[in-house]
C-alpha cells in the first residue's frame, strides 16, 4: 500500500474514532447528589472568620428534593477529619438528614423532600460551624 493510502486510512480511523468518543458523552452528567440536581446556595463554613470549608446545596424540580454536602477547604480539603452536615424540614423532627465522621473531602450527601417548604442546614469542618436556617423556600 503507498504510503498516502496509509497515511489517509490512518487519519479517517482517528477522525471516527474521535467522533466516536465524543458522542460518547453523557448528556447530562450527574453531580455530587445525582442526576437532576443544580447548586442553589453555597455558605462559607463559619459565617465568617477564617474559612474552613463550604456548605452547599442543591435541589432537584423534578423529585422535590434538596441535598447538602460539607466540604473541607484549604487545609481541610483532602486532610481526614469530622466533617458534618444535616439538612432538616418543618415536618421532621430534628433533622431530617445527618451524617458526621472523619472525612478527607466531605460529608453527605444528605437528602430531604422539601418541594414547596424552606429547610434548616448545617455544616461543620473541624470545630467550625454554620448554620443557614429557613432558607431556599419554595
Amino acid at each position: 500500500m503507498p504510503i498516502r493510502r496509509k497515511i489517509g486510512a490512518v487519519v479517517g480511523v482517528l477522525v471516527a474514532s474521535t467522533w466516536l468518543v465524543a458522542s460518547a458523552t453523557p448528556a447530562a452528567a450527574a453531580g455530587p447528589c445525582g442526576t437532576g440536581y443544580s447548586r442553589i446556595g453555597v455558605y462559607n463554613i463559619p459565617k465568617s472568620g477564617t474559612k474552613q470549608g463550604t456548605l452547599e446545596v442543591y435541589y432537584n424540580a423534578s423529585s422535590g428534593k434538596n441535598c447538602a454536602l460539607a466540604y473541607g477547604s484549604g487545609g481541610n480539603y483532602g486532610k481526614k477529619a469530622y466533617k458534618a452536615v444535616g439538612i432538616a424540614t418543618p415536618s421532621s423532627n430534628g433533622w431530617a438528614d445527618y451524617e458526621d465522621g472523619d472525612y478527607a473531602y466531605y460529608a453527605g450527601p444528605v437528602y430531604a423532600s422539601a418541594k414547596g417548604k424552606c429547610i434548616d442546614l448545617v455544616g461543620a469542618v473541624g470545630s467550625a460551624i454554620r448554620y443557614a436556617t429557613n432558607v431556599h423556600c419554595g
